[in-house]
């Protein structure tokens, strides 16, 4: 009667008529009542509560402020600049600054919604303007915000790492390689289509000048310098390097608004405590909701162990005969299936205690299934027929969302091809983690 929680969560949320957290909480709490274990419930606040007091659930929170305060406090701007500097004047050179911005902004903010208005908004009116389609503009900044989720920070990584029991630290050091793979590749795409269609480029392209982009872009390269390489080499925990990632944020925010020309230090110091006062108010908003669908998680993570349900999946798993690789290609498939239709971090919930324990029973590294699993849920986020990531794009682009469905198939194809490269070979997850002492 358990599976009742699986069917009832997906009639509910395709009805689309209640917010997704409650939806998971309620079926969690009727599927208690459908499987006979109601006596159970007695026990389900200190259930709850128990698996939100994490040390490691307090970084979530400081990394979307820090986010928050970097995309409104004008390092966006610097980090587009810096990256004109360095691939502006190739063929296509505004679709290669995209790719670049998205690296450097993936390395700061961790969401790839958030990577992806950021990068509408400042760079997709710029393409138009240039002579790019803005369909492509558009498919490309979608495509690139994959990336988000996957170089360090990822607040899906610490979702995953908490909801598994498995090291933060480990996982942000397993998405590099994987991320800077996916980065070449689309960087290999947009100098093929910049060649096969005539995107514009080459040397005549205007320039920001060096040294005041170089000044602007350092301070703000110093979050992902502290960030990654603390967390990699042990000098500090996500949740400390998240609590740096804030002070520096702060301090660059400051050191750019009173850089701002024309603009007295006092104006320019009370626009920032504004842009503060937003972001703040923004992160507590974003926080409460991710908390409520954790509450939402640990209901329905109560009741699958209770049924047993994943020890079920793992014996019709065995008597069908499906190991090893073949099953981490199965789960690889309906993630992708279900990240079309779903949002990342509910069909996390739903189905990462069910299908993910059987993967590393058999043998799986954890890491590498973490790092696969956050990646495969974020591709869908660019996928039809939902496609989180395609509708804020095409919401704030203008662009329709048929039209830019069309546009990102190629990348798309791309995306899934390098998943399931990762998915065959584990090495390229595992290389960093393993120098760092995180896997054996």
């Amino acid at each position: 009667m358990a599976w009742a929680a699986v069917v009832l969560f997906a009639v509910l949320t395709l009805s689309g008529g209640a917010a997704i957290a409650y939806v998971t909480g309620a079926t969690a709490v009727l599927s208690f009542v459908a499987a006979g274990e109601m006596r159970h419930l007695g026990i389900l606040p200190q259930r709850v509560l128990s698996q939100l007091d994490v040390f490691t659930f307090l970084a979530m929170p400081l990394f979307i402020l820090a986010g928050e305060l970097m995309s409104r406090g004008g390092i966006t701007r610097a980090l587009i600049d810096l990256a004109l500097l360095i691939v502006g004047r190739f063929r296509g050179g505004l679709g290669h600054v995209n790719v670049a911005t998205s690296i450097f902004m993936s390395s700061m903010s961790g969401s790839a919604i958030a990577d992806a208005a950021a990068t509408t908004s400042a760079l997709v009116p710029e393409m138009t303007r240039r002579g790019y389609p803005v369909e492509y503009a558009t498919a490309l900044t979608a495509a690139s915000s994959v990336l988000g989720p996957l170089i360090p920070p990822s607040v899906v990584m610490i979702f995953y790492g908490a909801l598994m029991n498995v090291s933060v630290a480990a996982l942000f050091a397993g998405g590099i390689l994987p991320g800077l793979m996916i980065a070449a590749g689309l960087f290999a795409y947009n100098a093929y289509a910049a060649a096969r269609y005539g995107h514009p480029g080459g040397s005549d392209v205007d320039m920001p000048p060096v040294g005041l982009t170089l000044a602007k872009a350092l301070p703000a390269l110093l979050v992902p310098a502290v960030m990654v390489g603390g967390i990699v080499f042990g000098v500090v925990t996500p949740t400390e390097a998240a609590a740096l990632a804030v002070v520096i944020a702060v301090v660059t925010g400051a050191i750019y608004a009173v850089m701002e020309p024309n603009v007295s230090n006092r104006v320019a110091l009370r626009n920032f405590a504004r842009h503060l006062n937003i972001a703040l108010e923004r992160a507590a908003l974003l926080t409460g909701s991710i908390f409520v669908i954790l509450f939402a998680a640990a209901i329905f993570g109560y009741l699958v162990a209770i049924q047993s349900l994943p020890q079920q999946i793992a014996a019709l798993i065995e008597a069908a005969g499906i190991t090893g690789v073949g099953y981490l290609l199965l789960i690889t498939v309906i993630f992708l299936l279900v990240g079309t239709v779903m949002d990342n971090m509910m069909a996390m919930v739903l189905l990462v205690p069910l299908l993910v324990p059987a993967a590393i029973a058999g043998g799986a590294d954890p890491v590498h299934v973490g790092v696969v699993v956050c990646l495969n849920l974020t591709i869908g986020l660019v996928s039809p027929p939902v496609g989180g990531i395609l509708m804020v794009v095409s919401a704030m682009s203008g662009v329709s969302y048929l039209r830019l469905a069309r546009a990102i198939v190629p990348m798309f194809v791309l995306l899934v091809v390098m998943l399931l490269v990762l998915v065959l070979v584990p090495e390229i997850t595992l290389y960093i983690p393993r120098q760092a002492g995180f896997v054996q």
